[in-house]
């Protein structure tokens, strides 16, 4: 049986060159990059050329301003509660919105558990958007950090970014946003978007599980999370992960390789996929923004169905998907981000995402169109959800 995997926002497949740019790293070149000799020295220059290819991708101004971490989950983690321990004395307002991953959700709330911040969560319009007036008017005098992501993991939508950012920078705020589902699939410019901190992570572009980085503009103060040896300028104790950061490095000069091309292919399969799942289910809900939205990204939500249920009924044909996040996956409560878009919990239930990847062919779609109108009609006609409408 043909296995189809639809799933890349959850996790990517390593880019053959990634891996092999990586597997010296692991034998011949183990040197700690901290140590004087040479073999401590050859993996601190592998370690600077992958800082050089990630701040090319992200038009940093400097290598020195990328960060290397454990990944998205690390680097969200460290421009929240950094920035916040930085300038606490400034004060202690942060402003969010109510469909940000997980990661930054629950460290602001984190912060305000322990009753040192004040988190201010902004809505979203039916299809996801922060209306950047909202986080005009949320500003305070003691406003610290703004912090939205570029685009949501679990419906697609593209956050207009560089208006917040301006907004943030007229008024001496920090801006972060959380840009793991969009660094290596579309292009972005720290500058031009007035980011002032952004977090990303390998497996999400074709690099390896547990490495990503935090860009941080030169003048930002940030606490570090980690103490120790003083890595990272200091702002990131530990030694690095040279292999992980090796192939972060050639993750990123692949997906400025490929990153057009593939945005072109995909969108087409995506939009393929939802028109035909739209005309062969009825009562199918797209989700998010129809137009302002990554080009991978195909999410559903089908009425008077569990999402599990399709999920597992979808496995069993050999095709893998996702319902919401995967981080949060295996949670029995509604998504968070659907709530917030306002689909009702008893719909929420019912939700797909497909997301495609640089190894994904337009066979693959016309599989799912096969497999996936039998299965809905099939789990409905056991539904006492269905039979009462």
């Amino acid at each position: 049986m043909e296995r189809i995997y639809l799933d890349h926002a959850g996790t990517t497949p390593a880019h053959p060159k990634v891996i092999a740019a990586m597997k010296p790293f692991f034998r011949e070149k183990f040197g700690n990059p901290a140590s004087m000799h040479s073999f401590g020295q050859e993996a601190a220059q592998a370690a600077s050329e992958a800082r050089e290819s990630v701040a090319k991708l992200l038009e940093a101004a400097a290598p020195e301003e990328i960060v290397f971490t454990s990944g998205g989950t690390e680097s969200d983690n460290t421009a929240v509660m950094g920035t916040f321990f930085a300038k606490q004395k400034k004060g202690n307002h942060i402003i969010t919105s109510a469909i940000e991953h997980h990661a930054v959700l629950h460290t602001c709330h984190f912060l305000e558990k322990q009753g040192l911040a004040q988190v201010t969560c902004l809505p979203v319009d039916s299809t996801g958007l922060v209306d950047p007036e909202d986080v005009k008017k949320a500003i305070t005098d003691k406003t610290i950090l703004v912090t939205i992501m570029h685009a949501n993991n679990e419906i697609g939508t593209i956050e207009p970014i560089a208006e917040i950012g301006a907004i943030c920078r007229q008024r001496g705020i920090a801006f972060h946003t959380d840009a793991v589902q969009t660094v290596g699939h579309m292009p972005i410019s720290v500058q031009k978007m007035n980011i002032d901190m952004l977090s990303l992570s390998a497996h999400k572009f074709y690099g390896p599980k547990g490495v990503g980085a935090l860009y941080v503009r030169k003048g930002t103060r940030i606490s570090p999370l980690l103490h120790g040896g003083g890595q990272e300028g200091g702002r990131r104790s530990s030694t690095l992960n040279v292999s992980g950061i090796v192939g972060l490095g050639e993750a990123a000069r692949q997906a400025q390789l490929e990153m057009e091309s593939e945005a072109r292919r995909q969108t087409e399969m995506r939009d393929s996929l939802l028109n035909g799942l739209s005309a062969a289910i009825p009562e199918l809900i797209r989700t998010g923004h129809p137009a302002q939205r990554l080009p991978n990204n195909a999410s559903i939500c089908i009425r008077y169905v569990e999402g599990e249920s399709m999920l597992l009924n979808l496995d069993l044909q050999g095709i893998a998907a996702s319902s919401g996040s995967a981080c949060t996956s295996g949670s029995l409560e509604a998504s968070h981000v659907l709530l917030a878009i306002g689909i009702p919990h008893e719909v929420a239930h019912g939700s797909l995402r497909f997301t495609f990847g640089r190894d994904n062919k337009p066979s693959e779609v016309q599989r799912v169109l096969e497999v996936l109108p039998p299965i809905v009609e099939r789990l409905r006609a056991m539904s006492p959800l269905a039979q009462r409408k």
